[in-house]
């Protein structure tokens, strides 16, 4: 496995660069993860994109580089002290480096007589082919998927330019990966979306969630979708809201602050048991926050949210292949159960991308609204599961009458303290149901385990890569539980394992363990100490290795 930074300031091509080769490794057969990390400019300050790939499956990033491809001087003197000490840094001739891993190139000069300035990163390309045995026979073909037909040419040039001017360094390695596919989470979620029947897609553009929005609207006319970019997250949710109510499957997306100003409509989804998909793709807060980084501070807001009372679910994707089948199931269970469901996901998960394999959506299926009823027709009719018959205005002779306040079965407007219980409790009904077809945590790792981690979406590969790690160390045997669904809580395999560790420990993004509060809350279970991490940034998986053996804990 390998892995290589690209660095420079915003505005240099470093995301250009990193798409490129990405395509590049996955069409040689690799498995492809790449981390992004970008501050919230548009020219200037630091950026950087880690790009691991393998002949095994990758699901997360690491720190330890085997190669920097410099854009400026500031990549270097940030990230050197991080390169292994057989790695190389490929950077322009004229950069004021003496470290003896560096390998210069003129890419500047190459750059300006092949015509375009702007070509310096996709100069280094070529070098990088060329350094893991790579050949650049295939390159034009890759750079028509993506780029417009008057860039291809200069591009294919530069990478060839490049390629000339260094020497194999590294064994190619044979992958299977060549026919998977290239997304992001963000992707992941909006394709999961169009496959669950997607017809109506409201937003307003928030960091990191607005790549689903521009993905949507891309294939819009292709696929069926009216996408509308409203004024502000509440007109956003509201007019997904009066989509659903028309009889089209709805969704909205937004971050933490976005979502805050949703809440109240999110409550009119809940007492109108409206079927509603929410994204939130979370960053840190409060405010503004840190606007183009991670973390996974919304999950007790997301659990509790709006005034009142009223079931919703909250799903939180693991992997880019999570997020895909997740979104689907996440409007099936809207519509079964008539409730608003929340997509959770994070900047780390919704701005990196992997390597995917082609999804498989032959037994999809998506409940549907009622067309047609026979006898009377009441909306919020009392039923053994809490969920009543739903038609769609207009299709139908039957008066459709939902209302904000609490109502009686046929949806009027009530003040009787009876009424109001059951109506309640109707609602709540549906909870007991949903617990039924919860999907339990993710076991990783050894039976015998002394100690298990517990972590929650994005959380994934990271604690995947750490049990590898903490059981090939000496020492106690070690499993991990990553939680997909958090709200409400699937706890039979957490009950089970539970009973047999003599140590838990969290392992979240957030500085006060919420996941672990909810366990407690729900299960009386206790974690006996936490990793956690809040400064914006995805912890690895040496870096959980490296707490753990270490004895450190945040709480």
């Amino acid at each position: 496995m390998y892995n290589l930074l690209i660095g420079g300031a915003a505005g240099q091509g470093i995301d250009t660069t990193a798409a490129i080769l990405e395509k590049l490794m996955k069409r040689f057969g690799y498995s492809v993860f790449t981390y992004r990390d970008f501050m919230s400019r548009i020219r200037g300050g630091h950026n950087f994109i880690i790009m691991r790939f393998g002949t095994d499956e990758v699901l997360s990033h690491s720190y330890d580089l085997d190669g920097i491809i410099a854009l400026n001087e500031e990549t270097i003197s940030i990230h050197e002290h991080e390169l292994k000490e057989d790695g190389f840094i490929l950077c322009d001739s004229d950069m004021d480096t003496d470290d003896k891993r560096s390998i210069k190139i003129p890419m500047n000069d190459m750059a300006k007589e092949i015509g375009n300035s702007k070509v310096s990163g996709v100069i280094a390309i070529g070098v990088i082919l060329k350094l893991f045995g790579e050949n650049a026979d295939n390159v034009e073909e890759v750079l028509r998927g993506f780029l417009d037909e008057k860039h291809v040419d200069v591009n294919v040039k530069a990478i060839n330019e490049g390629y000339k001017t260094a020497d194999k360094r590294y064994e190619k390695l044979e992958g299977r990966f060549e026919n998977w596919m290239i997304l992001s989470g963000n992707q992941a979620v909006a394709l999961g979306a169009i496959a669950a029947g997607l017809r109506f897609y409201c937003a307003y553009p928030m960091s990191p969630a607005t790549p689903i929005m521009e993905y949507i609207a891309l294939k819009s006319h292709e696929m069926g979708v009216v996408v509308e970019q409203a004024e502000d997250e509440i007109a956003a949710i509201n007019m997904a809201i009066g989509a659903s109510y028309a009889g089209a499957k709805s969704m909205t997306s937004t971050s933490g602050g976005g979502f805050s100003l949703m809440v109240e409509a999110f409550g009119l989804a809940g007492i109108t048991e409206m079927p509603l998909v929410v994204v939130n793709v979370q960053r840190p807060g409060p405010a503004t926050g840190l606007p183009t980084r991670t973390e996974q501070a919304d999950l007790k807001f997301m659990v509790s949210a709006s005034q009142g009372e009223f079931p919703r679910m909250v799903i939180a994707p693991r992997t880019h292949k999570d997020a895909f089948y997740q979104t689907i199931r996440a409007f099936d269970i809207a519509e079964r159960y008539q409730i608003p469901v929340v997509i959770l996901s994070d900047q780390y998960l919704g701005d990196s991308s992997g390597t995917v394999e082609p999804f498989d959506i032959s037994g999809v299926e998506v409940a549907e609204p009622l067309r047609e009823f026979s006898g009377e027709y009441l909306r919020y009719r009392y039923t053994y599961s809490g969920v009543s018959p739903r038609l769609i205005p207009g299709k139908s002779e039957n008066i459709v009458a939902i209302d904000s306040d609490e109502h009686d079965e046929a949806g009027r407007i009530i003040e009787s303290a009876e009424i109001r219980t059951k109506m309640v409790d109707k609602r709540m009904k549906k909870l007991e149901m949903l617990k039924e077809e919860l999907i339990e945590p993710d076991f990783i790792g050894h039976d015998d385990f002394d100690t298990l981690l517990i972590g929650w979406g994005s959380m994934y590969g990271p604690l995947s890569e750490a049990i590898d790690m903490l059981n090939s160390a000496e020492g106690e045997r070690f499993a991990a539980l990553v939680f997909g669904d958090v709200f409400p809580l699937p706890d039979k395999v957490l009950k089970e394992k539970a009973e047999k560790a003599k140590n838990i420990i969290n392992v979240e993004q957030n500085a006060t363990g919420q996941l672990a509060g909810i366990i407690r809350e729900y299960t009386g279970i206790e974690c006996s100490s936490s990793v956690l991490k809040y400064d914006g940034r995805q912890i690895t998986g040496k870096q959980i290795t490296e707490k753990i053996l270490g004895g450190g804990s945040n709480g």
